[in-house]
């Protein structure tokens, strides 16, 4: 067996280092015992905040609503992008990540799969414009819808669908598909086919989506009261990582 060479400080000092990393531990397992709290909460009130299949109306609802909410399709509050950037004014290509939304290609995939000679054929994506990616994940069973929230303009493959909407709040339909609401809709509608891993359907089946709706000003509230959670998520995502980026350093630069 090979000798195994140690360096080690005074007894005392050994202590107050284990004593550092033991509250360091502590802190960070507080910190993700938090982040999960908050993730399930939201994970709850998508699934209470938002009508059930054959109702109307939510299990919760915030103060001061009540009519029932309304049955639309997609088509009445959306119409499809159907413009091209055919002058390539735009560079930018844009993703749909089921888990980070809408981001720059290149941050996603470190490179740029598209190049100028290719992106003639893209869609331009106006900021707040949706974004259906017709690939299925575990985190996305029939693809995920997100909107594009970077203040600017891009564009993506004709892989994807995009639509633009109006007499809607962006926030909550946006809310409104994180939610399963929609899903089995597309299950009825769309087919796997040959590809397991992405979901065909109909540009004009899609836009017969049923989304269930109450006023604007309810959707205005139920947008800030998931902004709010989205907000907290971030932040304790953010005091996580602090604090575990500094037991890292304090491993790197406390041991020789």
């Amino acid at each position: 067996m090979k000798e195994f060479l140690g360096f080690f400080t005074n007894f005392d000092e050994q202590l107050k280092v284990g004593e550092l990393f033991q509250n360091l531990d502590q802190s960070i397992a507080l910190h993700e015992k938090k982040l999960i709290q908050t993730q399930n909460f939201k994970k709850a009130m998508l699934e209470k905040m938002f009508p059930k299949q054959g109702s109307l109306c939510p299990e919760i609802r915030l103060k001061g609503f009540s009519d029932d909410w309304e049955e639309r399709q997609l088509k009445d509050i959306s119409f499809k992008v159907i413009e091209k950037n055919s002058e390539r004014l735009y560079t930018e290509t844009f993703t749909n990540s089921a888990q980070f939304g809408v981001i720059s290609q290149r941050d996603f995939f470190d490179k740029d799969i598209s190049n100028t000679s290719n992106i003639g054929g893209y869609y331009v994506v106006k900021d707040n414009d949706f974004i259906y990616n017709p690939r299925i994940s575990n985190f996305a069973p029939v693809g995920p819808v997100k909107r594009n929230k970077l203040g600017r303009t891009g564009v993506v493959s004709p892989l994807y669908f995009v639509f633009r909407t109006h007499d809607v709040d962006h926030k909550f339909l946006e809310v409104y598909f994180e939610t399963s609401v929609w899903h089995k809709f597309m299950f009825l509608n769309g087919d796997t086919g040959a590809r397991s891993d992405r979901l065909a359907i109909k540009d004009t089946i899609f836009m017969e989506m049923p989304i269930y709706s109450p006023s604007f000003e309810e959707q205005q509230k139920v947008g800030q009261f998931f902004k709010q959670l989205d907000d907290a998520i971030n932040l304790q995502k953010q005091q996580l990582q602090t604090v575990k980026n500094l037991k890292q350093a304090f491993l790197e630069k406390m041991f020789v």
